[in-house]
Order: structure tokens, then C-alpha cells, then sequence
């Protein structure tokens, strides 16, 4: 894990423009009002258990990095609970990036970024058996539901 690159990367998009449509970026995918950086990724899906818990187990020790540095910098948080959010999702019209990232993470780290009218979170993609395991960044406008 790069740490100085990741937090780097989460500072530049606290300040670059947000495209007017969906679709990949350069770090991940991005759309009206968001960015989602995939900061790390799993090799591949693992089939093997144990694998999988092994590089869960150690993105989780670097999401928590993440979350050391930028809470020095923003303020310690709480976890935010997505898989409330993701039970949103079958009766509410939940905006995006929240929507999409509450299918893939159960649980975000989250600051409102002072000065800039931005929210950060970083997650662990790992809800799904069948994908790979991903430290994501979010930055978007739209303040968590």
C-alpha cells in the first residue's frame, strides 16, 4: 500500500470537477457530483475462504491506515452504517454514490470536508463473494442519507 499516494489522491479530488455524466475515470468511475477511487484491489476473486479472508484482513488494516490519517486531519468519526442504507435502497430513491456503495461495503468511515462542500468516506468492498475485495475512496456533494 502506498499511504502518501492514497491520501494524495483523496486531496485532488476534493478539488477536481465532476463530470456531467456516469462512467469510468482514471481512478475508478465518477458521475454528477461524485468520485469513487478504487485505492486498492484483490488480485481476483478467491474462492478459497480462508484466501479471501486473509486479504480482507489486511485491506481492512490499510483502510484503517487511511482512516488514521485523515482522522488527524478531520476529526475522529464513527462508522457509518451503509447496510441500513442498502435496506433504503428497496423503498427510497437513495442518491448516488450512497446508493451504489452501500451494495458493495457495509460500513464507511465519513467526513464533510470543511471549506470545500464535500463529503469523503473510504470503504471496504467485500460484500460480494464472487467480486474482488476493493479500498474505495468516495468524494461527492451529496451529504450521506
Amino acid at each position: 500500500m502506498n499511504l502518501a499516494r492514497h491520501i494524495a489522491l483523496i486531496d485532488e479530488l476534493c478539488f477536481r470537477p465532476f463530470p456531467a455524466e456516469h462512467g469510468p475515470s482514471d481512478v475508478g468511475f465518477s458521475g454528477p457530483g461524485h468520485h469513487v477511487a478504487v485505492l486498492e484491489t484483490g488480485d481476483r476473486p478467491d474462492p478459497d475462504p480462508a484466501g479471501r479472508a486473509v486479504t480482507v484482513e489486511q485491506f481492512e488494516k490499510d483502510r484503517d491506515a487511511v482512516y488514521e490519517l485523515l482522522a488527524s486531519r478531520w476529526g475522529d468519526t464513527d462508522p457509518y452504517n451503509l447496510r441500513t442504507v442498502q435496506l433504503r435502497t428497496e423503498r427510497e430513491d437513495i442518491p448516488e454514490p450512497w446508493g451504489r456503495l452501500s451494495h458493495h461495503a457495509g460500513v464507511a468511515w465519513l467526513w464533510e470536508v470543511r471549506g470545500t462542500g464535500r463529503w469523503v468516506a473510504v470503504a471496504l468492498a467485500d460484500r460480494d463473494p464472487s467480486g474482488p475485495v476493493q479500498l474505495l475512496a468516495v468524494v461527492t456533494e451529496t451529504a450521506p442519507p
